[in-house]
């Protein structure tokens, strides 16, 4: 039995406890997995520049990171929408009609795409 027990003592594997400390489970909340894998702003930034200066009804050399699309690039509303349309193809994922109607620049499409968890 001696035997036995010492073997079994030499064999057995060091229980994890069931319960996570507390600093475990902040460091999982701000884990990667966690949070989204966002996209960089500045990749991003250039994606939607990209975007916006291959519209027809866009001049590309008015485009910058803070053109607002109707008083700076000379948009309508109906023009502003078909680019919202663009960049939900070009990032894979549809923007709500509520978030959609105040991206009325490439600044606030930016932080918009940038902060979306489904953004590609």
């Amino acid at each position: 039995m001696g035997f036995r027990n010492a073997l079994l003592r030499h064999l057995r594997l060091k229980a994890q406890p069931l319960h996570p400390s507390p600093f475990r489970v902040l460091g999982r909340l701000f884990s990667e997995e966690v949070r989204g894998s966002f996209l960089d702003k500045s990749e991003v930034t250039d994606r939607i520049i990209s975007v916006v200066k291959n519209s027809q009804k866009v001049d590309p050399c008015k485009v910058t990171p803070t053109a607002r699309f109707q008083d700076d690039l000379g948009l309508d509303s109906l023009d502003t929408v078909e680019i919202v349309m663009a960049l939900e193809e070009e990032f894979g994922f549809e923007i709500p009609d509520n978030e959609a109607d105040k991206i009325n620049s490439i600044n606030l499409a930016v932080d918009f795409i940038a902060s979306h968890p489904q953004a590609k």
